[in-house]
């Protein structure tokens, strides 16, 4: 019988988070327990007990990891399209994927049903200090980083939304799958258009 490969602790929290990750994107939030991440990465229950606490502990680890993860993204793609070499949508599409694709909408939704109160608090932190940090930049003046924050939270807003109830209100209303995305770029460009005009 092989032994298992003894892991630092950070190497295990990051395997453990990898996995609930996968398990999320799979399954849905519902199949994010002790038991079923410990099972797929070959860890016993007691030892995820020890670096999260519960299972609702993971979650919440889970939920930050996906958000700072994602956070990162879109600060590279704001970079990138104050530099010329991206655009707003590539912004709005890493938004909306995270609550979509990576399954943090749904994930966040789950925690709340199931009496997790700060079940958003990693989400809204990693998003406050990513706003922290690129409005600054974005704003020349407290108006400006007005404009920044509000654009921030529409933007979330609509990405949440867009990942809970978005396909289907789109098809009820005869809209296109992408009319959310479609309207949050509008919104950016918009207001980018606005903070370069002349006073």
């Amino acid at each position: 019988m092989a032994s298992r490969k003894r892991l630092s602790p950070e190497e295990s929290r990051k395997s453990a988070l990898e996995a609930a990750r996968a398990l999320l994107i799979e399954a849905g939030p519902q199949s994010v327990t002790l038991k079923a991440v410990s099972a797929r990465i070959g860890r016993t229950h007691a030892n995820l007990l020890h670096h999260f606490g519960s299972a609702s502990g993971l979650q919440k680890e889970l939920a930050r990891h996906l958000a700072e993860t994602v956070c990162e993204s879109i600060k590279d793609a704001v970079r990138a399209s104050r530099a010329g070499l991206g655009s707003p949508r590539e912004v709005v599409d890493l938004a909306f994927d995270a609550f979509d694709k990576e399954g943090a909408g749904a994930l966040a939704s789950w925690m709340i049903l199931t009496g997790n109160e700060d079940a958003l608090t990693p989400i809204v932190e990693a998003i406050h200090q990513l706003v922290d940090e690129i409005a600054p930049e974005e704003a020349g003046s407290h108006g400006d980083l007005a404009r920044v924050h509000e654009d921030t939270l529409a933007l979330v807003l609509l990405a949440m939304g867009d990942a809970l109830i978005g396909s289907a209100l789109a098809r009820s209303l005869k809209l296109p799958d992408t009319a959310a995305r479609d309207r949050a770029e509008r919104m950016l460009l918009n207001s980018i258009a606005a903070a370069t005009q002349p006073g």
